[in-house]
């Protein structure tokens, strides 16, 4: 397997699985398998991500209804072993039983036996003891590495906590970008005490009502334009920053434009230094106060 490029992050050991290290940036796969794009640019671009060392690549049953899941499973053909591949289980579908067919569907969409996380994709009305058994059923079977959840905020962490095997929950995957800062209030310090990673979707804003006022706003250009980068570029090394000195979030940009793919894989390679920071905090200031989760 190739080297993972810097910046990286470590997913901690499990009961069942080692540490593992992965790229600070993977691959988002929402609204992929909808015939927005022409499907061999989707397989394309998630091709051209592993070959640039993005070996993340995020999907979910949800996304086109197993479309998108049906894109990176042709995209792996033959080269699944290079790819870290994360899948999402509708909350509805999370019951004991319902969660293993799910995510055997899952599986045959993907074409592969194993999934390297799994994740409940928001919580909904069946307890999570009964999506935590499942998820160690499929463990032992094989069938997923890790697991771990999504659209969880502080409350549902924290009585992630107190049900059995809990605390082998490996990421929470949530929304997080330099316009969405609520995390980190409350949320993301807590996940960091525990050493659990984060995942954060729609980093470039896509899907939000914010995305055209960051990628116009004057001091965001002025900044991209000193480093020579894009502000998409700029927004992706923002979400990476290591926090006292340390990197503990993934962030999942989706592209299916080749320079696009490119761009965020040379997003690696930008470092932001205090005075850039500042600046930017300045412009989008972190919350002062817990705010509620925001989804897409």
């Amino acid at each position: 397997m190739d080297a993972i490029p810097e910046p990286r992050i470590t997913l901690p050991a499990t009961r069942a699985q080692h540490a593992t290290e992965l790229p600070a940036i993977g691959q988002g796969t929402w609204y992929m398998g909808e015939g927005l794009a022409p499907r061999r640019d989707e397989i394309r671009a998630l091709q051209q991500g592993l070959e640039l060392g993005l070996r993340v690549i995020d999907t979910a049953e949800m996304y086109a209804d197993g479309g998108a899941e049906e894109v990176v499973g042709e995209a792996l053909k033959d080269r699944r072993e290079q790819a870290f591949l994360v899948s999402k289980v509708y909350p509805w579908n999370a019951g004991r039983d319902s969660a293993i067919k799910a995510c055997e569907r899952s599986l045959q969409r993907l074409n592969t036996d194993y999934l390297d996380l799994y994740l409940l994709h928001w919580p909904g009305s069946i307890p999570l003891e009964e999506t935590l058994e499942a998820f160690e059923r499929l463990q032992a079977d094989g069938k997923i590495k890790r697991f771990g959840v999504s659209n969880c905020d502080i409350h549902e962490m924290q009585a992630l906590t107190h049900i059995h095997d809990g605390e082998q929950c490996a990421v929470n995957q949530v929304l997080y970008h330099l316009g969405s800062r609520g995390i980190e209030h409350t949320l993301l310090p807590w996940q960091r005490r525990q050493g659990m990673p984060t995942m954060a979707y729609c980093p470039l804003a896509q899907g939000g009502r914010l995305r055209r006022e960051l990628f116009a706003h004057p001091e965001l250009q002025a900044i991209a334009a000193e480093l020579d980068a894009t502000v998409a570029q700029l927004l992706l090394a923002w979400a990476i920053r290591p926090v006292n000195g340390k990197r503990d979030l993934i962030a999942i940009p989706k592209a299916v434009q080749p320079e696009h793919v490119q761009q965020n894989a040379e997003a690696l390679d930008i470092r932001l230094d205090e005075t850039l920071l500042a600046r930017l905090d300045a412009a989008f200031p972190a919350p002062g106060r817990k705010t509620p989760l925001d989804i897409v």
